[in-house]
């Protein structure tokens, strides 16, 4: 059975053909999109199919944003990351992406906790790797999370999902939501909370986060609200590692404080950089950091400064909610 065009996304259910795909079975769904894993009638060849809820194709931003995304995937070539790929015949919407097998980051952490800090590191190279490629051509990511890393059982990652992802000189979308424009607030980088889009380094900042809680089974920053999880990273410094097993555990904890920076301009300069020190952990050398032995060296009037910055940071929020809602 084929459907025709005018078939909703909630209507389409494993089983059914759209064109030249047997949808095979659901695995993901969201407010926006439904995701199947598919066989392609024509080659065998199994891929993942996403298709939009009428809601998305409704919203003239969101369809640019769907839009967007496969094209900036069908640009992209790279073993670690998820091809998807252009269909110019097709009786409705709907994406085409390579089917990734494996685990998400995410459910690996959530099976077995912790990781030993050999595979962490391992899989953390893979996706800087991967980071390094998108950059270099001209794509940031800007919503790194463990949902959005493939595992398979050798540990080979899958960089999967550019559905908030921008490329250098295209023109800023308005985004329907607020949560768009920040990404996943848990692993967001300090300047994307104030608002800001972010570059490269904002991606390092985020895999400096996952590798983290990879190494500790518990993310850095943790608050009641998404709003308390973000002002987290602007006060706060990343937690001392407390590595007794491994021994270049300072070394390890140097490289985590140098991609988390909280201004974009100390951390790595490139996915690059970040990797080779990863891989190189007996060349890192290790400074002096007070944040990590209890010693502060603010100033009276400093704290006071950065005080009054953290009050504002929810009046901040609310006033790019509200702005964005005007352009809706």
């Amino acid at each position: 059975m084929t459907n025709s065009p005018a078939t909703t996304a909630a209507g389409i259910e494993a089983g059914q053909d759209l064109d030249h795909y047997r949808l095979n079975e659901l695995i993901a769904e969201s407010t926006m999109t439904r995701t199947f894993r598919a066989i392609d009638l024509q080659d065998g060849r199994v891929v993942a199919i996403k298709i939009p809820h009428p809601a998305l194709e409704a919203d003239p931003v969101a369809l640019d944003r769907f839009r967007r995304e496969e094209e900036i995937g069908a640009s992209l070539h790279h073993d670690d990351v998820m091809r998807i790929f252009s269909e110019h015949h097709r009786s409705r919407l709907y994406m085409v992406r390579e089917w990734c097998p494996g685990r998400s980051l995410r459910e690996i952490l959530k099976a077995e906790g912790k990781l030993s800090p050999e595979r962490a590191i391992y899989i953390t190279v893979g996706i800087l790797r991967a980071l390094e490629y998108i950059h270099q051509h001209g794509v940031i990511h800007r919503d790194l999370n463990p949902e959005h890393i493939m595992v398979d059982g050798h540990n080979h990652i899958k960089l999967i999902d550019f559905g908030v992802a921008s490329r250098q000189g295209a023109r800023r979308l308005t985004f329907t939501s607020f949560t768009q424009v920040l990404g996943t607030p848990a692993y967001i980088s300090p300047e994307q909370v104030k608002g800001k889009r972010g570059d490269a380094r904002s991606d390092l900042y985020s895999v400096g986060i996952m590798l983290y809680e990879m190494l500790t089974g518990k993310a850095p920053f943790t608050g009641r609200s998404p709003v308390a999880i973000m002002n987290a990273r602007l006060t706060r410094s990343l937690p001392p590692l407390r590595l007794t097993e491994f021994s270049l555990a300072p070394q390890l904890q140097e490289v985590l404080c140098r991609a988390t920076e909280r201004e974009p301009r100390n951390r790595y300069a490139s996915a690059h950089e970040f990797g080779m020190d990863l891989e190189h952990l007996d060349r890192v050398g290790v400074a002096e950091r007070p944040e990590l032995t209890g010693k502060s060296s603010a100033t009276p009037a400093s704290r006071i400064l950065l005080f009054a910055l953290i009050a504002l940071v929810p009046i901040i929020l609310f006033a790019v909610m509200l702005l964005l809602s005007r352009h809706r």
